[in-house]
């Protein structure tokens, strides 16, 4: 029997609301993957949070699309003009740690464990450190993208946010045509958009 598939858009408007009755506006550490992704998430979500984006991407090859990267997310956040104020904060760029997750797993294609267990990496990453920082919430970017299940998304980041002892914020950014919107924004703002997820591994599928 197939498992019931849940709305998590829906589930997220419901969280919306209620922040929005009680006039409160928690701080939430917004784990990001890239600017062009982020930008809508934090148009639509600086709405309601006090946002810190969390650049924690150490599966990204080479190093020199890892400073692109970062670059234009810092100079993205620098020029969005949004409700609540929204900070930053870099990751550490362990490569070392991705290729051990991965190692074995090298050969699946794009989509497969290797990259859930990508997500798991990042995902634990951002639950610890918006545990330590204090956070009421942490989310990521990762579910706008139309090639990412955020089913498997949303079961990673929630079970993340129990071990961690920090609430996982559920979400699909993709619904309401937010990935529309993302390519809209990266548009507007001139920014960078890559045509490969990140990793050596997605890259090589790429050009093959």
């Amino acid at each position: 029997m197939n498992e019931q598939k849940v709305n998590y858009q829906k589930e997220l408007e419901k969280i919306l609301g209620k922040l929005e009755k009680e006039g409160r506006v928690p701080t939430l550490l917004l784990h990001s993957c890239c600017a062009p992704c982020s930008s809508y998430v934090l148009e639509y979500l600086a709405e309601y949070f006090k946002i810190t984006v969390f650049y924690y991407n150490p599966n990204i090859y080479p190093a020199s699309e890892y400073e692109k990267r970062i670059r234009e997310q810092q100079d993205l956040i620098a020029r969005m003009e949004l409700k609540h104020p929204v900070s930053f904060l870099a990751g550490e760029y362990d490569r070392e740690k991705f290729y051990d997750m991965a190692a074995g797993m090298e050969h699946l294609r794009e989509g497969g464990a290797r990259c859930m267990k990508c997500y798991e990496l990042r995902l634990a990453e951002t639950a610890r450190r918006a545990a330590e920082g204090g956070f009421e919430y942490f989310t990521t970017t990762l579910s706008i993208s139309p090639l990412k299940n955020a089913q498997k998304l949303n079961e990673i980041g929630i079970r993340a946010g129990k071990e961690a002892g920090v609430e996982y914020l559920v979400s699909d950014f993709k619904k309401k045509n937010g990935y529309k919107r993302s390519v809209e924004l990266s548009e507007e703002y001139g920014l960078y958009r890559q045509d490969y997820c990140g990793c050596e591994f997605s890259l090589a599928e790429r050009r093959a």
